[in-house]
């Protein structure tokens, strides 16, 4: 069981990172191929694993830790000016000054911003990945951070864990 517990963190810590990889079919597919394992240390694990790794995101956007060289020189180099790229603003000025009032309605709300993230790390509606970004970029205390993520996901993949049994307990009776 142990060892489980221990590549349910590493997927949930590479999920996070890479969002390509789906924690949920794996929670899915370790609770059904073993019973045995309490829902609510997978859900207390993978919620662990899933705040590690989304916080390297929380810090990048926060500002907090560099990017590597190679991302950072390409983020932040100053280019020619070309038509291309002016097409491109012109395209993304509704965006960008929609990003921009989202960013400063979070700072004038801070308790928003909690109330969004935290609804996001249980629902996945607004997307986590995006949540987290947001809650960097509008600099959400790091304690805030911790605590409603990890409740959110603890609260998300302990039903997730304990739905097989659930469901399989109704088919029986």
């Amino acid at each position: 069981m142990f060892g489980w517990l221990c590549v349910t963190l590493g997927v949930a810590f590479g999920s996070a990172l890479v969002p390509l990889i789906s924690v949920e079919v794996f929670v899915i597919g370790l609770v059904t191929s073993d019973p045995g394992i309490p829902w609510l240390a997978v859900g207390a694990v993978v919620a662990l694993g899933q705040i590690a790794g989304k916080l390297f995101y929380y810090l990048a956007a926060r500002g907090s830790i560099r990017l590597p060289n190679f991302l950072h020189d390409r983020l932040h180099r100053e280019r020619p000016p070309s038509e291309r790229r002016d097409r491109w603003r012109a395209r993304t000025k509704r965006v960008r000054r929609w990003i921009e009032a989202l960013r400063e309605r979070c700072h004038r709300h801070p308790h928003w911003m909690t109330g969004t993230y935290g609804v996001s790390s249980v629902v996945g509606l607004p997307p986590f990945m995006a949540t987290t970004v947001l809650a960097g970029l509008v600099r959400m205390p790091m304690s805030t951070f911790l605590a409603a993520g990890l409740l959110g996901r603890f609260v998300r993949f302990s039903a997730l864990a304990a739905a097989p049994a659930l469901f399989a307990g109704w088919l029986h009776l």
